[in-house]
């Protein structure tokens, strides 16, 4: 992804829809705990962060678009989603406009953004990218990698929760040493984003990437990345369905795809050069300012509710830089509460989000997501196993939208439950959070 010509040219004929079909069969296991040292582990959110989550369409361009090329674009076209490369040594095309200010003034207009990290690449890597990876130094690199993507995303104020994804282009997988080398280098690259407090998501190609990271999604050699964006050329937009990926795995907005290539795109009088994106996954989080509009100090604090210790206090007027919206003890006409980049909760009441009794669209539900650690997870309607199953199984590997805790019939270590961004309640034993046995920080109690 580094020239916008030549990588197209990289990524090769699968992409554009000739692909070798894969027939997945066979029972999934239900009720048997899976071991977390490598597969699955817990991501590490420090106070001021939360997931963002997208469903919507996307564009990719080589280079970041203009502000003002953004705004004509928006309502016009029907993308509200923009991919940045926002970093790695095997990136190529320049980023004027890609700056923290960029980044704060495209998410207050609407858009959400896709981060993506060209960094090194498989040995084998189909093109002439110089700086590449082996199965000797994989892990290594993936690590550092890891390291300068976390830097570079907060210098721009992609936050803790944000999903960094990691570049892997297309390469010659008949060559079994170097499909080692892949999956070594995304293992570490998770590690050292979920150590750092962000989600690991990965760009793969149908046929390589993809194929591999699909087959070792159960392999406890290697820690399982959140998400998976897909480049296939077919126009087909789905996100099931995939011929090398099986439907339960990535099952919970964890899948992106790249369903049509280099092309021109006019809207508002601007034409752009993009691929074109489906997303029902994990983006970048990016704080929100907004004024407190209460007559006196409002207090910031510990939780979400009046009971808990004043942390520090805004005028009237001053700006808060607002991460997500959480529940918490009614004020006013709302429950809602605000999470501050600082980690602090403020009452919505007294904040100029677009609502005063509900969430705002705006700002993305408070969610602090662990991966599912056993094959089918029931989802209940209260915290214990005698409430009534609802929904659908989580299955092994989803990234459970964990909202809130509180304490509920006990599982295993653990008397905690997670209620969920959609209502519904899981057992905390069976989530890769921080903690098998009490609560995990930063997840708020539940009210």
């Amino acid at each position: 992804m580094v020239h916008h010509v030549v990588r197209h040219i990289v990524r090769g004929l699968a992409a554009a829809g000739g692909a070798v079909a894969l027939a997945f069969t066979g029972t999934v296991l239900t009720g048997t705990a899976g071991p977390a040292a490598e597969l699955e582990t817990p991501v590490v959110y420090p106070s001021g962060s939360s997931v963002t989550r997208a469903d919507r369409l996307g564009f990719d361009a080589c280079t970041a678009p203009s502000l003002a090329a953004l705004r004509a674009w928006k309502g016009r076209s029907p993308y509200t989603a923009v991919n940045i490369y926002f970093g790695g040594n095997n990136r190529g095309c320049a980023q004027p406009n890609l700056t923290a200010s960029w980044v704060r003034d495209a998410t207050a207009a609407g858009w959400r953004l896709l981060p993506t990290y060209f960094g090194y690449q498989p040995y084998c890597m189909f093109g002439d990218k110089e700086h590449r990876y082996n199965a000797t130094n994989a892990t290594v690199l993936g690590t550092s990698d890891g390291t300068d993507a976390v830097a570079r995303a907060k210098a721009l104020g992609l936050l803790p929760g944000s999903a960094l994804y990691a570049d892997v282009e297309h390469y010659d997988r008949t060559v079994t040493s170097c499909r080692t080398a892949v999956r070594r280098y995304v293992s570490a690259w998770t590690k050292k984003l979920h150590a750092s407090g962000y989600l690991a998501g990965v760009y793969v190609h149908q046929d390589s990437g993809l194929r591999d990271l699909s087959s070792s999604y159960t392999s406890t050699s290697y820690a399982r990345p959140d998400a998976v964006w897909m480049a296939r050329w077919d126009g087909n937009q789905a996100l099931t369905g995939w011929p090398t990926a099986p439907n339960w795995q990535w099952s919970l907005s964890q899948r992106a795809k790249q369903y049509r290539g280099d092309h021109d795109e006019t809207w508002g009088g601007v034409t752009l050069n993009i691929d074109s994106d489906r997303l029902k996954a994990p983006v970048a989080t990016v704080a929100r300012t907004y004024r407190v509009t209460s007559p006196d100090a409002l207090n910031a604090r510990s939780g979400p509710g009046t009971s808990y210790s004043v942390v520090r206090s805004y005028a009237p007027g001053a700006a808060l830089p607002a991460v997500c919206q959480g529940l918490g003890q009614r004020v006013g006409t709302t429950a809602v509460w605000d999470r501050l980049t600082t980690g602090a909760w403020v009452s919505d009441y007294y904040v100029s989000t677009p609502s005063s009794t509900g969430f705002s669209p705006a700002l993305p539900r408070c969610t602090y997501p662990g991966q599912v650690t056993t094959d089918s997870l029931n989802a209940r309607t209260g915290p214990g196993v005698s409430y009534p199953t609802t929904g659908s199984p989580l299955r092994r590997g989803a990234l459970a939208p964990v909202m809130c805790q509180k304490a509920g019939s006990r599982v295993g270590t653990t008397a905690v439950w997670n209620r969920l961004s959609d209502g519904r309640w899981v057992t905390d034993y069976y989530v890769s959070n921080r903690s098998s046995t009490t609560w995990s920080a930063p997840v708020p109690r539940c009210p």
